[in-house]
């Protein structure tokens, strides 16, 4: 099975992201009725709530990463997954499968 990577912006209006560590379990969570983004999928932790989104364009994306776009008819309501990488650039996750 492909691994399925994506990456959490949006870090810096919320927690930050140098909690963050390799292993961490994240939980994605479409956002039908975001206003802005009709595809949206909220990253949250257990404990802290929501921590970011999943990127929705190339500018924010790490590498060849799945927009939150690609990534939204893969899962269903919500869908985990785990941060493999903390960059200077963002932060890298796989999908759970």
């Amino acid at each position: 099975m492909e691994t399925k990577y994506f990456t959490v912006t949006g870090l810096n209006h919320r927690y930050g992201s140098d909690f963050l560590e390799p292993g961490m379990k994240v939980k994605l969570v479409k956002e039908p009725d975001n206003e802005v983004d009709a595809e949206a999928i909220k990253v949250e932790m257990d404990g802290l709530g929501q921590i970011g989104y999943v990127s929705a364009t190339y500018r924010t994306r790490i590498g060849e990463s799945m927009s939150a776009g690609r990534l939204y008819d893969k899962i269903g309501d919500t869908a985990t997954g785990t941060v493999r990488f903390v960059l200077e650039q963002g932060v890298l996750c796989t999908l759970d499968e």
